[in-house]
């Protein structure tokens, strides 16, 4: 099911204006080439998508642009005009701009103090509120960004706060914006909304890069499409005359296998909550009243946006929170004492969102970190004593079979990247043969090799009978994988919907509380 269907990019006419120029770009960081004689343009009116893996080089060659580094060769024209190496100033000057996937605003201010901030001279006694307002008004019309100028940051939606970002580029007269992965958080109807935005952007003539990780996205909205790998451009094609499967197989350099979630008949329920509620201890309210059941092979998947309850229900459910009413039942049998060690005695696997906070200890070695729940085994201590040999040929063989890239069990593992950290997790948690695996935000910030790695080891355990409760922001994963989806809102979650009954338009609306369905929330 395709996530975007009504965005289609803009006819661009080849003799445009070329608005961006990078000319043989090359940037050295000791012994690691990051950018490799990169040459691309962008033309007036253009969405262009900048695609590749976790270091490829993407970032490294948008620091250059906007002068955070200096690159040791090559030239950037802006307009036809050299662009000064090494200056942000320069860079904000010539009309660049970008709007980063984490945004950049003060929660503690007004959308108007936000957007302004920054734009009015230091030695100006007062405010130029009216025309600012003004203004505002203008950029927010035409364009089709509707925010309240006097609501408090903190207040707004997460579609509205990317409005502002965008409206506080506009203002600055930005010519060219960088888009940094702008629809990791958004629900798919705010994703249609920022489409149709661009569209009247580069009606209006403004020039747009693209980051994505979304190949349906990227197929929906841009006009061409650069493709990164390993710090050279390996593609620069017209959006029209690639595909998805061809842009994959540009940033791996390799074909991927397909993801496929065979049908399985669901069996026995392993996992069963009845009107649970969560509170804090000043009464605040994380999950109310949630019912959910979750069977043996199956796989649930749990759709919302951040900040809506999941990670109250992924700590409930791995033992670190206690439910304040309600009874929760595992594998038949109700949980009575709520713990890390009773879900680890029980079987219950955890990849948790954040792999560096909590899911690894960093500044451990590997074989350390994969005997962390079970060190005090026999298998792997004695009289108290760890067996460190024993640890390490255990830690070698799931190197082996999760194909972490590292030199060694003894490796540090704050020096890995993101996609083996999440591997060494992986191995972890699926060499105890789980019943139950809870998994939040499992692919965040994995390139798509990575991805592709993560889904098919989930898909696996759960031919060989586990059952896996999902956790994502991401709808095209949980479309991907999950047997049934529910709606997490505000610490409400929804009737389960099969996969295949979904609506990506109505899911959407749940998850941003925009529907009467919303108001059903477990009266089925």
């Amino acid at each position: 099911m395709p996530y975007i269907t009504s965005s289609s990019p803009l006819t661009l006419h080849p003799d445009s204006e070329v608005v961006l120029q990078l000319t043989n770009i090359s940037k050295q960081f000791g012994s690691l080439l990051a950018n490799d004689g990169v040459s691309l343009n962008l033309h007036r009116g253009e969405v262009l998508a900048l695609l590749g893996e976790n270091g490829a080089g993407k970032t490294t060659l948008m620091n250059i642009l906007f002068g955070h580094y200096g690159a040791d060769q090559g030239t950037i024209a802006v307009f036809s005009k050299p662009l000064k190496p090494s200056s942000p100033r320069a860079a904000i000057a010539a009309g660049l701009g970008m709007v980063h996937q984490h945004f950049t605003l003060a929660d503690n201010l007004s959308v108007l103090e936000n957007i302004t901030l920054g734009t009015e001279p230091l030695w100006q006694f007062w405010r130029d509120t009216r025309s600012a307002r003004q203004r505002l008004a203008h950029l927010s019309e035409t364009f089709g960004l509707l925010v309240n100028p006097d609501a408090r940051i903190s207040d707004l939606s997460v579609g509205e706060r990317q409005r502002v970002e965008i409206l506080k580029a506009l203002y600055r007269d930005v010519k060219i914006l960088i888009l940094d992965e702008p629809t990791a958080v958004l629900t798919p109807p705010e994703t249609e909304s920022l489409f149709a935005t661009l569209r009247k952007l580069t009606g209006a003539g403004l020039s747009i890069v693209f980051f994505s990780h979304k190949l349906q996205e990227v197929m929906a909205v841009s006009d061409r499409v650069v493709v990164l790998r390993a710090g050279k451009v390996v593609a620069d094609v017209p959006t029209a005359d690639t595909t998805p499967t061809q842009l994959a197989e540009h940033m791996v350099g390799r074909s991927l296998p397909q993801t496929i979630r065979q049908p399985l008949p669901p069996g026995a329920p392993v996992l069963v909550l009845d009107q649970v509620t969560v509170q804090t201890g000043d009464d605040r309210t994380l999950l109310e009243s949630i019912n959910l059941t979750v069977h043996q092979q199956e796989i649930v998947g749990i759709a919302g946006v951040s900040g809506n309850g999941q990670a109250a229900l992924f700590d409930l459910l791995s033992g670190l929170l206690a439910p304040t009413h309600g009874t929760v039942q595992l594998y038949g049998q109700p949980l009575r004492q709520f713990s890390p060690a009773t879900m680890v005695k029980a079987r219950v696997a955890r990849i948790p969102e954040d792999r560096h906070a909590t899911g690894l200890v960093a500044d451990m070695n590997i074989w350390e970190n994969l005997i962390l729940e079970t060190h005090q085994d026999a298998e792997f201590s004695h009289a108290g004593f760890l067996k460190p040999r024993t640890a390490k040929r255990y830690a070698a063989s799931l190197i082996a079979e999760f194909d972490v890239r590292c030199p060694s069990p003894n490796a540090i593992v704050r020096l890995l990247s993101g996609g083996n950290m999440q591997k060494l997790i992986l191995g972890r948690e699926l060499s105890r043969r789980p019943r139950l695996i809870l998994a939040s935000q499992p692919t965040r910030g994995l390139d798509l090799g990575a991805v592709t790695y993560v889904h098919q080891r989930l898909l696996d355990a759960r031919a060989t009978g586990a059952s896996i409760l999902l956790i994502s922001e991401d709808l095209e994963e949980l479309l991907t994988l999950s047997d049934r989806i529910c709606v997490l809102y505000k610490g409400r979650l929804s009737p389960a919907i099969a996969a295949e009954d979904v609506v990506v338009s109505e899911i959407g609306l749940m998850m941003a509380g925009k529907t009467a369905i919303a108001d059903q929330v477990n009266q089925t």
